[in-house]
């Protein structure tokens, strides 16, 4: 079988990393033989690292062999990830959404069949990504999406051609590697009480940050808690982290990761901390591969989703509603119930891990 993977790969984020590694671990444990192109914003390097086919996925160049690619595939897999959003701002035909969509389109004039693959569907607020939507993605053969809230989306915005199933993100069925990279780069001493934590570039709501600082300056002082930053989106997110520890008043007493590791390295890294605090969605979600209780701050539908399916939303929050003494309670109660918390986590998981897997075999199962 010829596959074809569309996303957001090459461009250092960690989370769609991730997604692509466990895309492509898990096809090649399920199909055999399998051949997989990736559209890529740095090819070499994706090829390199998954010994796969890979062509530049911007419409600069190489489009001559996007369109082989595609007219020799069995199918096109679009995702996973939050793909369809416009939150990014949607220009006619630029923008993250225009471009996926002009993919899945693409695909469709050269006879390859398309799939939606464990994606996350919204926000789409504007009517012209709404027609879009309602246009392009009605040509896909069969969408699987994350969560509930997508699928709800997709039937508001008229996508009722394709068949759509609720999974879960591929991403809970990355693969575990042993790999403490991360922790060893640290200069720590092993008795360390480490918090976790994410965070990243947004367009509003800034104050949060200062509740957090806030928050974690007392987690120092009266908990003795050490405070890791993991950069989930390489450089974006370490100035984000370094504007956070900019407005704490024991910053000295903070680590912030290399954002060099692979997915896998930082996954790992969940495992030496006693409870994570974060934005980004995969950030979470490794937090809660590795048992690791957590809290959320959402800034997105798709981390309040995600925080309701691991029944961990009763001790988050929405980034506008985020307050220091909230946190500070919630923080000390989740790690109260630790127990009770781990073995609801475990449950969430394996049920999740479970839902991951059906993506592909749903995909096994109507095209193969």
């Amino acid at each position: 079988m010829k596959v074809v993977i569309s996303g957001f790969f090459g461009a250092g984020n960690t989370g769609d990393e991730a997604i692509l590694e466990s895309m492509i671990d898990n096809l090649r444990e399920e199909i055999d033989p399998i051949n997989i192109t990736v559209f890529s914003l740095c090819p070499e390097e994706t090829s390199r690292k998954h010994q796969v086919k890979s062509i530049y996925r911007g419409w600069r160049r190489d489009f001559l062999k996007k369109i082989q690619a595609l007219r020799e595939a069995d199918l096109l897999l679009s995702g996973g990830g939050g793909l369809l959003q416009d939150t990014y701002s949607t220009k006619f035909l630029f923008g993250p959404l225009p471009y996926y969509l002009l993919i899945v389109f693409l695909a469709k004039l050269c006879g390859t069949k398309v799939m939606f693959f464990s994606q996350g569907i919204g926000p789409i607020e504007t009517r012209w990504a709404k027609i879009l939507m309602k246009i392009f993605a009605n040509m896909a053969d069969f969408i699987t999406v994350r969560d509930e809230f997508s699928k709800d989306l997709l039937i508001k915005l008229g996508i009722n051609k394709p068949k759509t199933v609720v999974t879960a993100d591929i991403v809970f069925a990355f693969k575990i590697k042993q790999d403490d990279a991360c922790y060893k780069s640290l200069p720590l001493t092993g008795k360390e009480k480490i918090i976790a934590v994410s965070v990243r570039p947004w367009f509003r709501h800034h104050q949060a940050f200062q509740v957090l600082a806030d928050a974690l300056d007392e987690l120092i002082e009266k908990d003795q808690f050490t405070p890791v930053f993991v950069p989930m989106e390489g450089e974006h997110d370490r100035i984000q982290s370094e504007k956070v520890m900019g407005l704490m008043k024991n910053r000295d007493k903070c680590y912030i990761l290399n954002t060099d590791f692979k997915p896998h390295q930082y996954l790992y890294f969940f495992r030496h901390a006693k409870i994570a605090i974060g934005m980004r969605l995969h950030f979470l979600i490794f937090a809660a591969k590795m048992g690791t209780p957590h809290i959320g701050i959402s800034y997105d539908p798709k981390v309040k989703n995600f925080l309701e399916r691991t029944g961990l939303w009763c001790y988050s929050f929405s980034m506008e509603n985020l307050e220091k003494q909230r946190l500070l309670e919630n923080f000390r109660a989740i790690l109260m119930e630790k127990q009770n918390v781990k073995m609801k986590l475990t449950k969430s998981i394996q049920d999740l891990q479970q839902e991951a897997k059906r993506n592909i075999y749903l995909m096994k199962e109507n095209f193969l």
